[in-house]
């Protein structure tokens, strides 16, 4: 069965859409039921809700969720760990005859879930006598040859990183294989459609504005400190470094940390939550094969089933609509 996707901007509606969507799908004639799999990276980390506008147990309406809630919020997300933890949900979502919706904005995390990507290993050995020869010989010489071994990888990387450059060089060495051979496609693991919700800017602009207000009133603060240690300003145990960097998060840990006032905090997560949403915008509106739809049409559910419906029927065009692109301002 077609896994279908609804991805975007931040503050666009891609929950509500998701649920929406899980519940006439299981009312249709002949229909199965459908359990979502989250891809907003920070919705993985228990008890971070307010901040990631995760949906509240009582609200998922009775069907099931996957991927929420799985790391501790001193642990760091992994994108190859997520990737194996939910195509396994995949697996066993298709082998209960159900239907996956996959939902977040997260897109390397999309592209990890839907797409081939690989995530060659490491090596501490190699890459230490890597980072010893940069010292050395220096980043040139390392680029040098990188050109020789994979003359594109060299070109994107440029001379300049050698954090990126030192990887690519360990990666060969450890696949046999160029570098730009383990980067992703965008090529389907399994039959998938991405469904992508835009608004115009000045909408979605609005739209983060109410939400960080529903944050703040809905106890943001107070999940930070019942979260952060002592040290970080908080009460808790800690926040690791992947989830100290959430949105909402780092600016109050910021305001704690004497940076900031409560005003300039609040106003930091209004501005970088919308730098999120250009950001992811930017991200999903180059792939060609999102199917894009006004968040705030009055038959945004209509639109999306039609898109699912003709995705089963095998009708839809393997590239999507070209993207609406308003909330990028063009």
């Amino acid at each position: 069965m077609i896994v279908v996707a609804v991805v975007g901007p931040t503050a666009t509606g891609k929950s509500d859409l998701a649920l929406d969507l899980a519940q006439a799908l299981g009312d249709a004639p002949g229909a199965v039921a459908s359990e979502i799999v989250n891809a907003d990276a920070y919705q993985l980390y228990r008890g971070m809700d307010v901040g990631t506008a995760k949906v509240p147990p009582a609200e998922r309406r009775g069907i099931v969720h996957h991927q929420l809630d799985v790391l501790d919020p001193t642990q760091d997300a992994s994108v190859a760990r997520y990737q194996e933890a939910a195509r396994a949900d995949l697996d066993a979502i298709a082998g209960r005859g159900a239907r996956a919706l996959v939902v977040g904005g997260s897109g390397l995390y999309v592209r990890a879930l839907l797409d081939h990507m690989d995530f060659p290993g490491t090596d501490p050995a190699v890459r230490e006598r890597l980072e010893a020869r940069a010292e050395t010989e220096g980043r040139r010489a390392l680029h040098a040859e990188l050109a020789r071994l994979d003359p594109q990888a060299a070109e994107s990387i440029g001379p300049h990183n050698t954090r990126r450059i030192v990887r690519a060089l360990e990666v060969i060495e450890i696949t046999g294989l160029p570098y730009t051979a383990n980067l992703p496609r965008q090529e389907y693991v399994r039959p998938a459609v991405q469904i992508g919700l835009d608004c115009p800017r000045e909408v979605l602009d609005a739209r983060v504005g109410s939400r960080v207000d529903r944050m703040w009133d809905g106890g943001l603060v107070d999940e930070v400190r019942g979260l952060a240690s002592p040290e970080q300003g908080g009460t808790g145990s800690g926040l690791g470094v992947t989830a100290a960097r959430a949105v909402g998060y780092s600016e109050v840990l910021a305001w704690w940390r004497g940076e900031s006032t409560e005003a300039e905090a609040r106003e930091a997560v209004i501005a970088n939550t919308r730098r999120l949403a250009r950001k992811q915008m930017g991200w999903f509106g180059r792939d060609p094969r999102v199917h894009w739809l006004d968040a705030a049409s009055p038959h945004l559910l209509d639109d999306a089933l039609a898109v699912v419906a003709a995705a089963d029927a095998g009708t839809l065009a393997v590239a999507g609509t070209e993207p609406v692109r308003r909330s990028l301002g063009s």
